[in-house]
């Protein structure tokens, strides 16, 4: 599932920065995610940091681009060039 930052977001600058897959840009108005680069830190941290860190709560999970852990350890793969391998904290549930 890729995230998304709704209008609720006061544009704080403290997202886009912890971002390890920079999804995270300047929009019209607000800050976006580009659900093509978006895992939520899946592969990189066991939270999405961006969540963690807004200060409103304005990033829910986006309706219009449901994945599973799984299919987001793909697209971490396919972003990094990373191999099977991934770090403790970010593996996956067997129930995922």
């Amino acid at each position: 599932m890729a995230l998304w930052i709704t209008d609720e977001c006061i544009n704080c600058d403290v997202c886009e920065p912890e971002c390890p897959n920079q999804a995270i840009s300047m929009g019209a108005e607000i800050y976006e995610i580009d659900p093509h680069r978006c895992t939520e830190c899946v592969g990189h941290f066991p939270e999405p940091q961006c969540v963690q860190v807004c200060p409103v709560s304005c990033i829910p999970i986006h309706p219009d681009f449901v994945e599973t852990r799984a299919q987001l350890l793909v697209k971490y793969q396919r972003l990094t060039g990373a191999s099977d391998a991934l770090p403790v904290s970010a593996s996956i549930p067997a129930d995922a």
